[in-house]
This record gives structure tokens, C-alpha cells and sequence, in this order.
């Protein structure tokens, strides 16, 4: 059971901790470190971090089976984009796709818009692979990638935890409006990214 102290506890830590980061997550190429490094890399951008929390809180308000399927599909194809990042695959502006992601997902959530499974899962999975590929283009250099790896597929996984939990926090209809302003803010960083991004 949420209360809306609880509810209101927690929007507040998460713009705290949004706040207190830098705006992306890749500012360069070449990180060095394992494990550590790794797990650090999602939560040192802001873009990273939201894009990662709002699948689990649109999943969470998706319910299930996507609460369970989308924080899964998002690790196994960002793996995937690492792998196409490591190989130097060609792939549209990684940067842009990343900020794009930001401001589709937190639409999504804002217009509290209930996509057909499949719909879902492609959504998730296609901006997966441009979270994958930007850390994949730093593994190469890493001191060690499997650690690197390791460390940033479960820090995601935590991300989409938090996620999720903020979604089931915002289970009761207040908490829907405050998750959808969630949402609607969470779009509205993605538009700032894009315009980043591309100019």
C-alpha cells in the first residue's frame, strides 16, 4: 500500500539524485576499469538513468507480462549493441537515438499510452541497441570489458527495478497523475537531449 507521503518521498529522491548528475553518460570514448567502472557508467547520465528507470515504470503501468518482459528485452538487446558498438557496426547518431529514447519512453508513460505487447518490446528493444552500442564503443579499451559488462547490464537492471517500483508506488489514481507527470518531465529532458544532441 502507497501513501502519497511515500509516493511523494520518492519523486523527490529521484529528482535529487537526477539532478545531481551530469547530462550525458558519453562524453568520451575509452573508459578504463572492470567491474566497478561499469556499474558506474548508467548512473553518471542523466540520459542513461531515465531512459533505463522509465522502461520499468512503464512496463510497471504496462502490467504483466511487460513489467517482467521489457526489463529484460532492454539488457539482452543493449548486449547486443554493445557487441555492434565493439565491432564499430554502423548505426544512425548514437547520441541522438539515446536522447530520443528519453523523450519517446517518458512520452509513453505521460500519455499513459498501453502499446500492444509486441509494439512494446520493439520499442524497448530498438533503443536498447543505442544504449548498448555507446558502451560497447568504450569496451574495447576498458581493462576489463567482461567486468565493464558485467557492471553496466546490472546496474540497468537496478535502474529498471527503481522503475518499477516507482510504478507500483503510483499504482492508485493520484499516483497515476503523479506518474504521468513523471512521464510528461522525463519527455520533456528527452526534447533537451535531442536538441543537444544534434546541435
Amino acid at each position: 500500500m502507497s501513501s502519497p507521503r511515500s509516493i511523494g518521498i520518492g519523486a523527490v529522491l529521484s529528482g535529487a539524485c537526477v539532478l545531481a548528475l551530469p547530462v550525458h553518460a558519453h562524453t568520451g570514448t575509452g573508459l578504463a576499469g572492470g567491474f566497478l567502472a561499469g556499474f558506474a557508467h548508467p548512473l553518471s547520465g542523466a540520459d542513461h538513468l531515465l531512459a533505463m528507470v522509465s522502461v520499468g515504470l512503464w512496463g510497471a503501468f504496462l502490467g504483466r507480462p511487460l513489467v517482467h518482459v521489457l526489463p529484460v528485452v532492454f539488457p539482452a538487446m543493449m548486449v547486443g549493441g554493445a557487441m555492434l558498438g565493439m565491432f564499430g557496426a554502423p548505426l544512425p547518431p548514437v547520441e541522438s537515438g539515446i536522447a530520443l529514447s528519453v523523450l519517446v519512453l517518458g512520452a509513453c508513460i505521460a500519455l499513459a499510452w498501453r502499446a500492444p505487447a509486441w509494439l512494446a518490446v520493439a520499442v524497448v528493444a530498438l533503443f536498447a541497441l543505442f544504449h548498448g552500442y555507446a558502451h560497447g564503443r568504450e569496451l574495447p579499451a576498458a581493462a576489463d570489458p567482461v567486468g565493464y559488462s558485467s557492471g553496466f547490464v546490472l546496474a540497468t537492471g537496478l535502474l529498471h527495478a527503481v522503475g518499477i517500483a516507482l510504478g507500483l508506488l503510483c499504482a492508485r489514481p493520484v499516483g497515476r497523475r503523479l506518474a504521468r507527470g513523471l512521464g510528461a518531465l522525463i519527455g520533456a529532458a528527452g526534447c533537451w537531449f535531442l536538441l543537444r544532441a544534434v546541435s
